[in-house]
Formats: C-alpha cells, sequence, structure tokens
C-alpha cells in the first residue's frame, strides 16, 4: 500500500488518509482510514472505496442514528457539523453576520460566541489571543476585526504552508501555547513545533507521575514515623505519673502496721512529704494493702525503665522525620527526572524506606544507573551555579549532593551557607584564594540559600553561614545532616526567581 493522500475535514478534528495498492491479481486495491480526533468519543475507522466500515478502534452501535454508528459492514458517514465554516467566510460583514451579537455583547463574550459558532476554533485560541494583545476592555468592533484578520492569516497561512507566526505560551494556564503574527518574515515548522510540543508534555507527564510515585512513597514512610512518634509521646505520658506511684508504694509500706489487713479500694494517709497532708491511695481489693504496695514499686520501675528507653526512641524518631522532611522539600523542589532519580537512589539505600522501595519498583519504568559521588567522577555531580562579581557559588540539589559538596569537594576555608532551623540544600561560596568577599555578597549568597529553602515564599528568613571546616557530620548521620559551629546569622528575604 502506498500513501496517496491526506487531508481534513474542513476545519474539523478529522483526519482521512487515503491509501492505495495492488490485491492478489494486481487489481488497483483502495482503503481509506478515518481518523476522529474527538476526545474520549475518539476513533479510528478503515473502510473501502465503497465507503464500507472494514473495522474500527471502537465499535460503537447506534439505533436512534445510523449514520453516527460505527460497526463493520456498514456505511461510514462523516459526523454532521453544526457550525459554520470559516473556510467559507470571504469578508469581515458575513464573519460578524453569523455571530449572534446583541446590545449587550462585549469584548469579553467572544471567545464564547466565535467557539460556538465557528467549527475548529476553540475559546482558548480566542482568549488567548484577545489577552496577548490586551485587547478585552477595546471597542467590539475594533476586536472583531482583529480576530477576523488574525483567523483568516493563520487558516490560509497553514493552507499555503506560509507561515509568519510564532508560538507563544498561553498566560491563563501556562500550558498551552498559540500562535500569533511575528514581527518578521521567517517561517516556522508547524510539524516540528507540534512534535517538540508533544515530546516536551510527555516528558513533563512522566516526571510528575515517578515524581508523585515516590512522594507517595516518602509520604507513607513519614506518616508510619509520625504514627509511631504519636505512640511514644503517649508513653511518655503515661511516665509523667511513676514518681506518683513509687510515693504510694513508700507510704503504704510506711504504714502497714496500721492498715487492717482485710482488702479495701482506697486508704487515706498522711503524706510526709508535705507536712503530713492527706493523700487518697487507690488499692485494688483483690490484693491486700501488701501487695498493692508491691504493685506500685513495680509499675514505678517498669516505667522508669521505659522513660529511658522511650526518650531515645523519642530522639532517634525526631533525626528520622526530620531526614524524611528533607527528602520531601527536595522532591518538591525537583525540575526533572533526573533529580527524582538521584533522590530515589538515596533512600533506595536507606533501610527506613525498604518495605515501600519493592512496591514503586513495579512502576518504574527506566532504570537508573547508581552512581557515587567521588572526587574522580564529576558526571554525577551537578550542583547549581551562580556567579556573583568574581565568586562561584555552588548549590547542591539534594541530600547526597549536598554531602558531597560540603564535605568533599569544598575546601576548608570556603564558606558555608544553610538556613537556620529549616530544610533546604546547602551552599557553597568558592573562595579558590580570593579575600573574604564584602557583606553584599553574603548577602546575596543567603538570599540564593533562603530561595532554595522551604522558607522560599518568608519575607524575612535567617540564614547561618561559616567557614567549611567549622562544619561536621555526626556518626551514623543521614545525608544532608551536619552540626556546625562559629556561625553568624543573616536574615534576608529569599531571592525572586
Amino acid at each position: 500500500m502506498r500513501l496517496k493522500n491526506i487531508y481534513t475535514q474542513e476545519l474539523d478534528r478529522i483526519i482521512t488518509i487515503e491509501l492505495e495498492g495492488f490485491d492478489e491479481v494486481d487489481d488497483i486495491l483502495e482503503k481509506t482510514l478515518v481518523i476522529e480526533l474527538m476526545g474520549k468519543h475518539g476513533n479510528i475507522i478503515l473502510k473501502d472505496d465503497n465507503n464500507i466500515i472494514i473495522d474500527c478502534l471502537r465499535h460503537i452501535p447506534n439505533p436512534e442514528n445510523t449514520e453516527q454508528s460505527r460497526l463493520p459492514n456498514t456505511v461510514y458517514h462523516y459526523p454532521n457539523a453544526t457550525k459554520k465554516s470559516l473556510l467559507e467566510i470571504n469578508d469581515l460583514e458575513t464573519f460578524k453576520k453569523y455571530l449572534p451579537l446583541e446590545v449587550s455583547t462585549t469584548t469579553k463574550d467572544l471567545p464564547n460566541l466565535i467557539s460556538n459558532t465557528y467549527n475548529g476554533i476553540s475559546q482558548a485560541t480566542i482568549q488567548a489571543y484577545l489577552n496577548y494583545f490586551s485587547l478585552e476592555n477595546v471597542p467590539l468592533s475594533e476586536a472583531l476585526e482583529k480576530i477576523y484578520s488574525y483567523l483568516q492569516d493563520l487558516i490560509f497561512g497553514i493552507d499555503t504552508l506560509q507561515l509568519t507566526f510564532e508560538p507563544i505560551v498561553n498566560s491563563k494556564n501556562k500550558k498551552d501555547y498559540f500562535l500569533i503574527p511575528k514581527n518578521n518574515d521567517l517561517s516556522f515548522s508547524l510539524n516540528f513545533f507540534i512534535d517538540d510540543f508533544y515530546e516536551e508534555k510527555e516528558t513533563n507527564e512522566s516526571f510528575k507521575n515517578y515524581r508523585n510515585s515516590v512522594l507517595k512513597l516518602i509520604l507513607s514512610t513519614l506518616q508510619k514515623y509520625q504514627k509511631r512518634l504519636e505512640h511514644i509521646n503517649q508513653k511518655l505520658k503515661d511516665c509523667e505519673n511513676m514518681e506518683q506511684y513509687q510515693l504510694y508504694g513508700e507510704l503504704l509500706t510506711a504504714n502497714l502496721y496500721h492498715i487492717p489487713s482485710y482488702n479495701l479500694d482506697k486508704i487515706e494517709l498522711e503524706n510526709y512529704y508535705e507536712n503530713n497532708k492527706l493523700i487518697v491511695i487507690p488499692l485494688d481489693k483483690k490484693y491486700s494493702p501488701s501487695s498493692n504496695a508491691k504493685r506500685y514499686f513495680k509499675k514505678y520501675r517498669k516505667l522508669k525503665n521505659a522513660l529511658e528507653i522511650v526518650s531515645i526512641q523519642k530522639q532517634e524518631t525526631m533525626q528520622e522525620l526530620n531526614y524524611i522532611e528533607s527528602i520531601v522539600y527536595e522532591l518538591e523542589a525537583c525540575n526533572n527526572i533526573k533529580d527524582v532519580s538521584d533522590i530515589y537512589e538515596e533512600i533506595s539505600e536507606n533501610v527506613i524506606f525498604q518495605d515501600k522501595i519493592t512496591l514503586l519498583k513495579k512502576q518504574k519504568n527506566k532504570k537508573i544507573n547508581k552512581s557515587k559521588l567521588t572526587k574522580n567522577k564529576f558526571s554525577s555531580f551537578n550542583p547549581i551555579k551562580f556567579t556573583i562579581e568574581n565568586y562561584t557559588f555552588l548549590i547542591g540539589r539534594n541530600n547526597v549532593e549536598n554531602d558531597y559538596l560540603t564535605l568533599k569537594y569544598a575546601k576548608k576555608t570556603d564558606l558555608w551557607f544553610h538556613t537556620k532551623d529549616i530544610h533546604g540544600s546547602h551552599g557553597i561560596l568558592l573562595l579558590e584564594n580570593k579575600p573574604i568577599p564584602d557583606i553584599n555578597i553574603i548577602t546575596q549568597c543567603a538570599q540564593i540559600v533562603a530561595f532554595h529553602s522551604k522558607a522560599k515564599l518568608s519575607s524575612n528568613v535567617p540564614v547561618d553561614y561559616c567557614e567549611v571546616k567549622y562544619v561536621k557530620k555526626p556518626n551514623g548521620a543521614k545525608p544532608g545532616i551536619v552540626i556546625y559551629t562559629n556561625q553568624k546569622t543573616l536574615y534576608v528575604e529569599p531571592l525572586k526567581s
């Protein structure tokens, strides 16, 4: 089969592809492929030279309107056009005649009116044109004239492949593009632009899906540790009464000689720790006062031991939560798949995420090559670079890169920056045998670090800075976690993007 012709059905979203070939006895055989690009109602239909459907992607029966059916061995009918065709409009007056204009109609009503009247013109296209050229408040007649001229140039420019337009991002949703007249006569390839547009869109979708999968994993782990912290805090709250249990045991033991031997549910005794003030001690009627005293002492020792263990558990859990929250910040700041992959590699080597990693691996479409950051391998070391006067300032993109940047790449005399008690990236000002910079340069570095932190939307962010030699990594600390001394603090407004 060879491609014979391709055309559209006026300005409708229907593409017809005519094919020609030979059958088994070398007679000419013609078939037609019709592609209906209509969102969820889209379809692909293959029909013969008698307009009979051979087969279609989606079989759609419609007993009430056989012309809209899409079934094998039935006659194919193009969808009925319910709107006017701009291809048949030759002048501005005819263009305006078919629009349901009223006395109250304003320029702001035109996107809806034109889209509902003429085939192949969306509201978004007209609205974007009005927004870009600030025409929403101009007189209606002037706006209609400009829109008509724009549509004629666009439609017949495409038809003759003489395009003198350029693509502009829609300022409203920041996603779609529309075409505007260029200031020069250089044309561009619409096909190449469409390829680039959808390639970028697919890349962005892949990035968002991948990032959301990793984020879901991290948030699930975060929730797990938050619940663990709640449980630990409840245990610590129970330990608050342990001194009371010890007191009960001591008072019962000291007064056993005059407490009745039969079982009681409570007893009132003098508290010699508070000037013999009377205190009511609850008792378990199933046990003697002596046994109740022993049970209180046992409960005290149990809670005392638990306090020591749970306090350590809380400290460890808080450290894990702090690390997980730093990962969440980094993931939210990612701009591409490579950044997300670096974070995934970081968490895949951390035991706290292991029970979730297996689930994510099933969703991954791409194999991520592991890489280590070393002095001799710069391929995976790609910090954000800024030039401030004649100084170089580097920002880490993730925890692993932060560690490498601060602890291996930077010299001891370089300056280290980080937001105070706020999750963010490490910043390194490379001195390279230059003198210590003035406060203006240091302030700019602090502003950059503030922007690359969780507080980038704040107006007054504390940023610590010191020489790299004062920055240390505790034994066993998670990536990106450091301690530092001899720091100074600046309060700055984050650098605007």
